[in-house]
């Protein structure tokens, strides 16, 4: 049992991140977040708040209700990131005030905003799999 509560703090600890990485970058570094961002934002702050409370409380039953979260985030975070890398048509990508294309950071040529959620959200589904297990 501990170690599967041990999970549910693995997956806590990503969503404070993640979540924290994506008000540094908005509030801090003033990088206007596109709707494929809110999206996914919208899919990641109530994470932190659902999987603090479970981890506290030991509670790892709600793992087949907290999943689609996760799973729908990094779905969008694909999509997002197949309207970065790959040559398309500009209309696809003006989904709003910001461009979804834009990429503000770039590093290595590969690691961007939408990857970096895509590692997140895959990170907390992966734990909240083994905590369940």
């Amino acid at each position: 049992m501990k170690r599967k509560v041990a999970w549910l703090y693995v997956a806590w600890t990503a969503a404070v991140i993640a979540t924290g990485a994506s008000l540094f970058l908005s509030e801090i570094w003033h990088f206007t977040p596109c709707e494929l961002c809110w999206y996914q934002r919208i899919f990641m702050y109530p994470l932190v708040i659902i999987l603090g409370i479970a981890a506290h409380r030991r509670k790892t039953h709600i793992v087949p209700y907290i999943m689609p979260l996760p799973l729908v985030g990094a779905s969008i975070s694909i999509y997002h990131i197949i309207i970065q890398k790959i040559p398309h048509d500009t209309g696809i990508a003006a989904c709003g005030a910001v461009s979804c294309a834009d990429d503000y950071l770039n590093w290595f040529g590969w690691l961007t905003i939408p990857m970096l959620a895509l590692t997140a959200f895959l990170m907390i589904a992966l734990s909240l799999w083994l905590a369940r297990r």
